[in-house]
């Protein structure tokens, strides 16, 4: 094994490429850009740790846009005055999207049930914070009202709701997620000062915590998962249920962050379950098309009461991965090509009322993309509409990269349905080859347990951490997770359409190495040589 790792060079100097004050040579920049291809090239080849499919083929037909500036500013259904964006092609593609999961289209401003999206700049992270950002001010009761200043220009400002005297937390959202969530809903949810429901319990009602023998919240920072840390990653919907009627009784607005697709188990929560659960509980404390109260003024200043209809509840669905790909799984089990399918999470169902995902995870771009996707009934007036842009600020972004949509639709109209659909049978058939050549590995590991994993229909199986070699070489993700008691320390793989059977049977023939895994004799030295290894490229 040691032979192996000493050939994987793949590292450069974090020095070779400072910028002097008079810049480099051509040599010298021509140098430094084929260093790093060669530094990327190498990489590309042995990624395994992480969903991105790294089998992309759009040079040819995109490199034209590289040398012009693409941007799609402002809200991708109103063109703007900036006219060198590529919203045609955007909208284009959420129309795509939105049949995909089952949406009303076109999108129709006076059509409240139609669909209402943008292609993100960055991933599901930027669309998991616009969503909880909806959500809270959906949930608050806050109405963005415009003051008509000139025909083309005009202020805008928040419009509370009117205080509920025997509610007093009508318009106090507060969050619930799995254990198994990814980090970006619990930052969003920061930045957004949304509580959670553990903050809140721990403050305003210490010892009733329902799940616990002795009511304690912090034993319960988020909502358990299915069999705790042991499990295969989806929400205990059980145990969601009597936290949200625990807070749906004292009057709170709820939000719920679904997984579909988690980041490390590659879980999926059951959205129709969660509906099932739930639905009831909304309907029992007045959740389901409340009356939302305000007092405003009409145009000689007198108060008036207007009322919004408004659900006490948001569903959001984190498909960073899954809302992508398990549509097409859900085509194979149709057409009786594969034996089972994921639980239904998109606008089929009434209760959902955000999605989104990472165009780079599936089916693959060269940078960070994504859609988010709602409903015209769920959005918020937009904070602004800038004259400079022409075009409402509806997005979370100013400026956003109009590279993106190009590359996504350049894909998606490459790529039929059936053609995708087969891409994903071939992950799942190649998830079930490495999963089985991984437990393979344990006959030569006997007195290790390995630990090796794989939630039902997940494109990633995890196992025990091997030394930081195999992890920098195969770029393998790590997690460590509390298990009966124990602390577990894991990575995982993802298999996607990029992935090979020889890339896996390569990281498999080193994990059987003596060495491989902390432990067992040996590793520890392995580890201390191989970081001293030759790091420099070719």
């Amino acid at each position: 094994m040691g032979k192996a790792l000493t050939n994987h060079k793949s590292k450069y100097d974090d020095t070779s490429f400072e910028i002097p004050t008079e810049g480099l040579t051509d040599e010298q920049r021509t140098l430094c850009l084929e260093v790093f291809k060669n530094y990327i090239d190498v990489q590309k080849n042995h990624c395994l740790g992480y969903q991105v499919n790294q089998r992309m083929d759009y040079k040819e037909d995109v490199e034209f846009f590289l040398n012009c500036h693409v941007n799609n500013v402002g809200d991708p259904f109103i063109n703007g005055n900036y006219t060198l964006s590529s919203k045609q092609m955007e909208k284009a593609v959420l129309n795509y999207y939105a049949k995909l999961w089952n949406a009303k289209v076109p999108h129709e401003p006076q059509d409240m049930e139609s669909f209402w999206g943008y292609v993100l700049s960055m991933g599901s992270t930027e669309g998991n914070f616009y969503g909880l950002w909806n959500a809270r001010d959906y949930l608050a009761g806050r109405k963005l009202v415009a003051d008509e200043v000139q025909e083309k220009f005009r202020h805008t400002s928040y419009l509370h709701p009117k205080y509920i005297e025997n509610k007093p937390h009508a318009y106090k959202p507060v969050a619930f997620f799995s254990q198994d969530t990814h980090y970006s809903i619990i930052k969003a949810l920061r930045v957004l000062n949304i509580p959670t429901f553990s903050e809140i319990g721990h403050t305003d009602y210490p010892g009733q915590n329902p799940l616990d023998t002795d009511g304690n919240w912090l034993n319960n920072k988020e909502v358990p998962s299915i069999y705790g840390s042991s499990g295969p990653g989806s929400i205990d919907v059980d145990k969601l249920a009597i936290l949200v009627e625990f807070f749906a009784e004292r009057n709170y607005p709820i939000i719920i962050c679904c997984n579909y697709g988690s980041t490390f188990k590659g879980a999926y929560d059951d959205v129709e379950e969660i509906q099932n659960k739930l639905m009831p509980i909304f309907e029992k404390y007045g959740l389901v098309n409340r009356d939302v109260n305000y007092i405003d003024l009409d145009e000689e200043g007198n108060e008036i009461v207007k009322v919004d209809k408004r659900n006490g509840y948001w569903i959001h669905v984190d498909g960073a991965l899954g809302a992508s790909y398990m549509p097409f799984i859900e085509m194979a089990y149709k057409k009786k090509l594969i034996n089972q399918r994921g639980p239904i999470f998109d606008f089929r169902l009434p209760i959902v009322n955000s999605i989104v995902m990472s165009g780079h995870k599936w089916p693959g771009a060269p940078c960070p993309c994504g859609i988010f996707m709602t409903k015209v009934k769920y959005q918020l007036f937009p904070p602004a509409d800038p004259e400079y842009i022409a075009s409402p600020d509806t997005t979370f972004a100013g400026s956003r990269n109009g590279f993106s949509p190009i590359i996504m639709w350049n894909h998606l109209a490459k790529h039929s349905y059936d053609t995708q659909m087969q891409q994903a049978l071939y992950c799942e058939e190649l998830t079930r080859y490495a999963e089985d050549q991984l437990n393979t590995v344990k006959d030569c590991h006997p007195n290790i347990e390995l630990f090796i994993e794989r939630t039902p229909l997940a494109l990633t199986i995890r196992f025990r951490k091997p030394i930081k070699p195999i992890i920098n070489k195969y770029s393998l993700s790590c997690e460590s997770l509390k298990v009966h008691g124990d602390v577990r320390h894991y990575v995982h793989i993802y298999i996607m359409p990029s992935t090979s059977k020889e890339i896996i049977d390569k990281l498999v023939d080193e994990l059987k190495q003596d060495g491989t895994f902390e432990n067992d004799g040996v590793s520890m030295l392995l580890d201390e040589r191989s970081s001293q290894m030759d790091v420099l490229i070719k």
